[in-house]
């Protein structure tokens, strides 16, 4: 399938939260359950980062052949480099190359802003998650090595998310 990608604005959130909450279910299906309600701070503040990130033209969105919005990619900065906020796409476009075409988006975009590495958070035990990512040249980091902003994302994770210990940081580093 082919896909193209759309920046977002601030007024789009919550078609970024529908998809989230889809794609959510998926892990449901796993065993972990994301029982946060909408006032909840961790969604309270992972929608804020989202907010921002679409103001500052750094949430995208992929757009199938039909033009529906299947799944959207977030990113932040932390640490002197770029961070995957957050990759999610509807499990009616999961297995058909949306959430690949989106993190190679951000593997783009990353190098065109010349960072060193590409971070994200994941869930290390899922066979769609570690895997998936070590596949476009990610690699788990030791704590020793995360920057303060990785460190704060990943604790405030562990804190609110079930499956605290599977959380794990992983980055891939950019080429010139």
């Amino acid at each position: 399938m082919n896909y193209s990608v759309e920046v977002a604005t601030p007024g789009d959130i919550r078609e970024a939260i529908e998809i989230d909450n889809d794609a959510c279910l998926l892990y449901e299906e796993a065993g972990l359950v994301f029982d946060l309600t909408d006032d909840h701070p961790f969604a309270v503040s992972e929608r804020g980062r989202w907010e921002r990130d679409a103001s500052l033209d750094r949430l995208f969105f992929a757009r199938d052949e039909s033009g529906a919005r299947v799944g959207f990619a977030a990113l932040d900065r932390f640490d002197g480099a770029a961070y995957l906020d957050q990759l999610s796409v509807r499990r009616s476009a999961m297995r058909r190359g949306a959430g690949r075409f989106l993190l190679r988006h951000a593997l783009a975009w990353a190098r065109a802003n010349r960072d060193p590495f590409l971070w994200l958070t994941t869930y290390a035990h899922l066979p769609w998650n570690r895997p998936f990512y070590e596949s476009e040249g990610f690699t788990v980091v030791p704590e020793a090595e995360h920057g303060p902003g990785v460190r704060r994302d990943l604790d405030d994770q562990r804190r609110f998310l079930p499956a605290p210990e599977e959380r794990v940081a992983m980055r891939a580093p950019l080429a010139p």
